[in-house]
């Protein structure tokens, strides 16, 4: 090392944001699923706001790919592992199936059978 270069003592963060994941010093994913939950919300509410009267097709491909697909980004670096985690993740599908008029008296079971979709545990198990 030169004279005249000096170190410099790196700065400790708390989180950091790498490949669309926000990591932090104990590796338990809460401010990235918070994140994504949020953006899903927000998507959910730009849907309903846009699209009052749609049908199930419309609703499934505006789902596939203006919710689900951010919740789905990386799920095997930070897949949620605790009751609480998975439930609050599933929260948001659970309420953008009751988008669509004619599904929002059914159960969420029987929801997810006339999207033909399966639970966001299901697929990231299965993924």
């Amino acid at each position: 090392m030169d004279k005249n270069q000096q170190t410099v003592p790196l700065a400790r963060l708390n989180k950091i944001k790498d490949i669309g994941v926000y990591f932090d010093a104990k590796l338990d994913f809460q401010d990235h699923m918070h994140e994504k939950m949020n953006k899903a919300y927000m998507m959910l509410g730009l849907i309903n706001r846009n699209f009052k009267h749609m049908s199930i097709p419309t609703f499934v491909a505006l789902y596939k790919s203006m919710v689900r697909s951010p919740l789905d980004y990386c799920c095997p670096v930070w897949s949620p592992y605790t009751k609480g985690d998975i439930e609050a993740l599933e929260k948001v599908q659970k309420r953008a199936t009751k988008l669509i008029p004619a599904l929002k008296n059914l159960p969420y079971k029987d929801r997810l059978k006339a999207c033909n979709m399966s639970t966001l545990h299901y697929r990231r198990v299965r993924g």
